[in-house]
């Protein structure tokens, strides 16, 4: 075999897995923009309810001015583009472009359409968990539709802030702003979406079938990882540790798990060592090795 088909040999072929994940990435950053439209067209926008970040911004600034919601959204995000192409990467960058614009042309052509209600309560609520979703799809994809988290990740390089806190900062900020533009009460309202927002994002980036990491240490490790493996069909790894305290060498049983899966392993354990040291864990995601998710029966 000569120099070159041996360069070849080892290239990995990958170039129609490639054009599938930008097909899938494609659809589900499609998918995502276009609920988040929805959510602030027809619950919160015409609602008066806002959300956190350059939205909640450009819908102030719509309300305050005859330029629509879209362009705002739009043109507010271009520096952070930038900035995300800069210190993130090209990827991102595309990725969060082709968002913000399904996005922005989206809220223009619902702009007309009628609210689904006018009660402010539903709208925070229906509307939030759609913006939720919208906005956990996206980034599940590669991509964003605020330009804020970029810029907490600036202010975290340059300050003790983590990234967390500055956005929080920053949405509080706006959210508060809302009171002086649409009301307290509105304002109010907009906590209440904004929240459901955040917590609808977590689980459409986890997932309700969330994955669980367990060290258990016993004596009896043996036991309970042979128990797990023909029981609840889960491989283990066993670990070498030594007691912080005593001194002696111990040995860890280190499995994952689903969490439907944790009441009966935490029963395995009991049946084995009732004493046994067990400490349970939540993973976002899992790749790899022999790990598949299934169903209990």
């Amino acid at each position: 075999m000569t120099g070159s088909e041996s360069g070849l040999a080892l290239q990995p072929q990958h170039s129609k897995l490639t054009l599938a994940k930008l097909l899938r990435r494609g659809l589900f950053l499609t998918i995502g923009a276009v609920l988040v439209a929805v959510a602030l067209e027809i619950f919160l926008v015409p609602n008066r309810i806002i959300d956190g970040g350059v939205v909640g911004i450009s819908i102030m600034l719509a309300h305050l001015t005859p330029i629509p919601l879209g362009l705002f959204l739009f043109l507010l995000n271009l520096p952070f583009l930038f900035v995300g192409y800069k210190k993130i990467g090209k990827t991102f960058a595309l990725s969060t472009l082709y968002g913000v614009l399904v996005m922005s042309v989206g809220t223009s052509l619902l702009h007309q359409v009628p609210a689904l209600t006018p009660n402010s309560l539903l709208a925070s609520v229906f509307g939030g968990v759609i913006l939720g979703v919208g906005v956990g799809l996206v980034i599940r994809s590669g991509g964003s539709l605020d330009g804020t988290e970029i810029v907490a990740i600036l202010v975290n390089e340059k300050t003790p802030f983590s990234v967390g806190e500055t956005v929080m900062f920053i949405n509080i900020f706006i959210l508060g702003s809302a009171g002086f533009v649409f009301g307290w009460d509105n304002a109010m309202y907009s906590l209440i979406a904004y929240y459901i927002a955040f917590k609808m994002i977590d689980i459409t980036m986890v997932g309700f079938d969330e994955s669980k990491s367990v060290w258990i240490i016993s004596d009896r490790y043996e036991e309970i990882g042979q128990a797990i493996l023909h029981r609840l069909g889960r491989g283990v790894t066993y670990l070498s540790g030594t007691g912080g305290y005593s001194g002696d060498n111990k040995t860890v049983v280190f499995c994952v798990v689903t969490r439907l899966e944790e009441a009966k392993l935490k029963s395995i354990v009991d049946d084995w060592d009732p004493n046994a040291f067990l400490a349970v864990g939540n993973i976002h995601d899992v790749k790899g090795g022999r790990f598949k998710k299934k169903n209990i029966h």
